[in-house]
């Protein structure tokens, strides 16, 4: 296969278009800064907390409709193994951006915090909280691997570019961009691709479904075609693992600081639900392509078309599903529409999981803790540093995996069983404390150690009840992200409760009191103590 020239001086054009907004970007954040506090931080961060509704709503959507969501929805449709029951992410998303935007907005804006482990610091100390950022970096790091991930299958398979090449220029334009004006670079270049993808996916729709080599979608989704029905189906022996993993990306993704990034942003509380209620509108509805995309590569007879046989699920390409459709089933020039659709789609989330992990590490590590002096310009050097060992990270690891999905569920699940409990609990049981939340850590990552995670080569050490051996490999048919989380969350909970019981009623020393948790003033334990020496004393007189 030959260069694809009109497709290179496309995703060359939309380069350089990007960039350019990205400069725009760095302008206005700079002005914007002149006229705040002259907080370089919270203006590279946050944008100086100037982000108005629609940009927002744009910006929240652009970060989760990446790379990720429109390949991954597609070819989990595509999977004859799963299907679409299975790919429910934009009904997710949307559920998560609704409770979002009734429980968390509003509370996180109005106290002004700067990152999402902000109230993790405030209740937890450093140290602790330091133990918890890591997870919730891994997240972000395995997010902008995901979202590269897919851009650089599509690059490859349409493009005829090496997978590597794709990756490593892409990575590049997004820390350009990213590096000039901060969050401002990634709304208002989000805005610009949120719209390329909405007009580049509903445009391709109608060539793909109209294609003369696939049976009608509407008589494959329920009898089995080329491959089983692509709607999917559900049984006793799934049920709780479906139930797993909807929970999971549903809640899961309310533990991100991409998510919580763009309403601190928000000029005001209020907007900031309202840019959570718009996100879940649009979400749904850019998952439609998607979804029919992956429809129409399952009633297709690949046989029939220039890939050939087997098809794309049998030689373990799946992953490629939605740029193979684009390549194999539209026009040439619809099929460059497509790549710039996937390609505004991953450069949005990609910047966004840069700028998140920026976020926590130089807010939360550095700023809290290695260098609480340090200056505005000090930590502009830092947040730029951390953006460029981020992408870097991130596209490194895009070559450990060949599944999509794989970096996907692996970022959802950190954030899920990991930070999710914690989060809840910081925000909303003010009994929590560092004792509950040291505990809860340890137990939660202790469990969802031993349950095992066959997709990474994590053995089954602890069966749950329905787990079986499957081809010489223990597989769980139990929730067992959902009950990793609930253990962690009740842990959390019942041991910040019983430290403070045990403290504020003396069972405990207060000297051994690490995480300050004790509500009686020194002198009054004293007097307290005091009262019962001399009530023993009298006591054991009268008995006398």
């Amino acid at each position: 296969m030959a260069l694809n020239v009109p497709g290179l001086i496309m995703v060359i054009v939309f380069y350089i278009v990007i960039l350019g907004i990205g400069l725009f970007a760095a302008w206005k954040s700079k002005k914007a800064e002149k006229k705040g506090n002259g907080d370089r931080r919270e203006a590279l961060l946050l944008g100086n907390r100037n982000i108005d509704w629609l940009v927002g709503i744009f910006t929240m959507t652009a970060t989760w409709v990446g790379g990720g969501f429109i390949m991954g929805v597609a070819e989990i449709v595509y999977n004859p193994k799963l299907g679409l029951i299975w790919a429910l992410m934009p009904v997710q998303y949307s559920l998560s951006f609704v409770i979002g935007g009734l429980f968390m907005a509003k509370p996180m804006r109005e106290r002004k915090y700067i990152t999402m482990m902000d109230p993790f610091q405030s209740r937890y100390g450093n140290v602790l909280s330091a133990f918890l950022v890591l997870p919730a970096l891994m997240s972000d790091i395995l997010w902008v691997a995901c979202t590269l991930f897919s851009l650089g299958a599509t690059l490859s398979v349409i493009l005829d570019l090496p997978f590597g090449y794709s990756v490593w220029i892409s990575a590049v334009v997004a820390i350009i961009y990213t590096l000039m004006g901060g969050l401002y670079s990634v709304a208002y270049t989000d805005v610009i691709q949120l719209a390329l993808v909405f007009f580049s996916l509903w445009l391709c729709v109608p060539y793909l479904m109209t294609s003369k080599i696939s049976v009608s979608i509407t008589e494959t989704a329920f009898k089995k075609g080329f491959q089983e029905p692509w709607l999917g189906t559900l049984n006793k022996g799934n049920i709780w693992n479906w139930i797993d993993e909807f929970l999971m990306i549903g809640l899961g993704s309310l533990a991100f600081q991409c998510f919580h990034q763009r309403i601190l942003s928000s000029s005001s509380p209020r907007k900031a639900q309202i840019c959570c209620f718009g996100a879940a509108a649009l979400v749904s509805i850019l998952g439609i392509p998607s979804v029919l995309i992956g429809a129409v590569a399952a009633s297709t007879d690949w046989n029939q078309t220039l890939y050939g046989s087997p098809s794309p699920y049998e030689r373990g390409e799946q992953s490629f599903i939605m740029p193979l459709a684009l390549q194999n089933l539209a026009p040439s020039y619809i099929s460059v529409v497509g790549i710039g659709a996937i390609t505004a789609a991953v450069m949005s989330s990609a910047d966004s999981g840069m700028l998140s992990a920026t976020s926590i590490f130089s807010s939360n590590i550095y700023k809290n803790i290695v260098r609480k002096q340090a200056s505005n310009k000090e930590m502009q050097w830092v947040i730029r540093i951390t953006v460029v060992v981020v992408g870097v990270a991130g596209t490194a690891l895009t070559s450990t995996s060949n599944s999509l999905l794989t970096l996907w569920i692996l970022a959802l699940d950190l954030s899920y069983t990991l930070i999710f409990p914690h989060l809840i609990s910081v925000l909303f049981f003010q009994m929590t404390n560092g004792y509950g939340g040291f505990a809860g850590a340890i137990i939660g990552l202790t469990f969802r150690i031993l349950l095992g995670e066959n997709s990474i080569g994590l053995p089954v050490l602890l069966r749950l009840p329905g787990c079986t051996l499957v081809d010489g490999v223990y597989t769980q048919s139990s929730p067992v992200r959902t009950v990793s989380m609930l253990f962690s969350f009740t842990t959390i909970l019942v041991i910040s409760r019983l430290a403070e019981f045990m403290f504020n009623h003396r069972l405990l020393p207060r000297r051994w009191d690490v995480f300050k948790v004790t509500t009686i003033p020194a002198e009054e334990e004293h007097v307290s103590v005091r009262m019962d020496l001399m009530l023993s004393y009298n006591q054991s007189t009268n008995k006398m």
